[in-house]
C-alpha cells in the first residue's frame, strides 16, 4: 500500500466504511491482463502502455489523485459510472481490478456503477456478483450489471417493465372489418375471428408497427388513422406488464394475402356479424372495444392522433384528441 494513499484522508474514511468488503489497492502489470474498450473519463484515466510481448493488454489506468488502478469509464448523467468490457481476461484479475476501481469511486462519491458484458464474455459475470454486483438486464448480445455504492437506499431505474402490443380496426367502405384466425397460442382452432395483433418491435413507433402487423399477417396495405383505447395488464409476459394498443386503421387495399407461418385464415367480415360473435359478446374488453370502434366509425367518437414532436434531447410522437383541442381556438 502506497504511503500517498494511508495518509489520505479519503482512504481512512474508506477503511471505516463497514459496507466495503475491500481494503487493500492491488496495482498490477500493464500486460497482465486483456484490453478494455477506450474509454473517456472525468476522473482524467491515464492510459497504461502494453508491454509488446504479450498478446493481450489492460487499458485500464491510475485515477489522476489517488494513482489507484481502475477501469476506464463513462460518467452518467446521475453521479454514477459505465464501463464496457471488449476483451477477455482472468476472473481473478478482472475481481482485483474491480475492487480497487470500487474503492476508488466509493472515495470519489459515485453512485451507480454499470457494467456491460458482451456475451463472449459472460464468464466474467460471476466476480462481479460475488463483488455485489446484480443482474439489471440482458440483450440477445450482452448482459448488463449494476451495483449502488452509497449506503442509503439505490435509486436505480428497474428495467423495462411492460410489452407494447396493438390490435387493428381495420373497415373498409362496406362497414365489413378485416380479421383473423390464428394458428397458435391462446385462440388456436377455437373459430375466433378476431382483429389482427401483434407486438411493437424495439425502436418502431406505435402507428408503424399496427401497419406493420396488418400487412404481415394480412397482406392488407394501410393507413394508419387514430389510437382508439389502450389497456395495461400485469404479468403478461414473463411477469412484465402489458400495454395494448386498439388503432384504427384505413385498408389502402383490399386483396388479402393470409400470413402461412400464423394465420389459419383471413377475410373482410361485416361488422354486424363480428360484434355478434358469442366470443366478443361474453368478454368486457371486447364489448368496451366494440363500443369504441362503432362510434368512431359513426364519427361520434375521437382518438388521438400522433404528432412528431421534440424534446431537450430526443424526438418522438404526442398522441392526442387533435379536434377537440383545435376547436377551442
Amino acid at each position: 500500500m502506497s504511503c500517498r494513499l494511508a495518509k489520505s484522508y479519503g482512504f481512512i474514511r474508506l477503511l471505516m466504511n463497514p459496507r466495503l468488503r475491500f481494503l487493500h489497492f492491488p496495482r498490477f502489470p500493464a500486460d497482465g491482463f486483456s484490453a478494455f474498450r477506450s474509454c473517456s473519463t472525468a476522473t482524467r484515466i491515464r492510459s497504461m502502455s502494453a508491454s509488446s510481448s504479450s498478446s493481450t493488454n489492460l487499458m485500464a489506468g491510475e485515477d489522476a489523485n489517488s494513482g489507484v488502478t481502475v477501469l476506464p469509464v463513462v460518467e452518467d448523467k446521475y453521479g454514477g459510472v459505465m464501463t464496457e468490457i471488449s476483451h477477455p481476461m482472468d476472473p481473478s484479475a478482472f475481481s482485483a481490478l474491480l475492487q480497487s476501481s470500487l474503492s476508488t469511486w466509493t472515495i470519489q462519491g459515485k453512485k451507480g456503477v454499470w457494467i456491460k458484458l458482451p456475451r463472449q464474455l459472460i464468464g466474467l459475470a460471476e466476480a462481479a456478483v460475488k463483488e455485489g454486483f446484480w443482474f439489471h438486464h440482458a440483450e440477445k448480445d450482452f448482459l448488463m450489471l449494476v451495483y449502488w455504492i452509497p449506503v442509503e437506499g439505490d435509486t436505480i431505474p428497474s428495467n423495462a417493465s411492460h410489452r407494447v402490443g396493438i390490435g387493428a380496426f381495420v373497415i373498409n367502405h362496406r362497414k365489413e372489418v378485416l380479421v383473423v384466425q390464428e394458428k397458435t397460442g391462446r385462440f388456436q382452432g377455437q373459430g375466433i375471428w378476431k382483429f389482427p395483433t401483434g407486438v411493437v418491435n424495439e425502436g418502431e413507433y406505435i402507428h408503424d408497427g399496427s401497419v406493420r402487423e396488418v400487412k404481415e399477417e394480412t397482406g392488407v396495405d394501410t393507413e394508419f388513422v387514430q389510437v382508439l383505447a389502450f389497456r395495461q395488464t400485469h404479468k403478461a409476459f414473463f411477469e412484465k406488464s402489458d400495454l395494448f394498443f386498439v388503432c384504427m386503421l384505413k385498408p389502402l387495399s383490399l386483396e388479402i394475402n393470409a400470413q402461412e407461418t400464423e394465420i389459419e385464415a383471413a377475410q373482410w367480415m361485416p361488422w354486424e356479424e363480428y360484434t355478434k360473435q358469442p366470443f366478443v359478446q361474453n368478454h368486457e374488453l371486447l364489448r368496451y372495444m366494440t363500443a369504441i370502434c362503432s362510434a368512431k366509425a359513426n364519427g361520434d367518437y375521437e382518438g388521438f392522433t400522433p404528432l412528431r414532436v421534440s424534446a431537450p434531447d430526443q424526438q418522438g410522437n404526442l398522441y392526442f384528441n387533435t379536434r377537440d383541442l383545435h376547436s377551442r381556438h
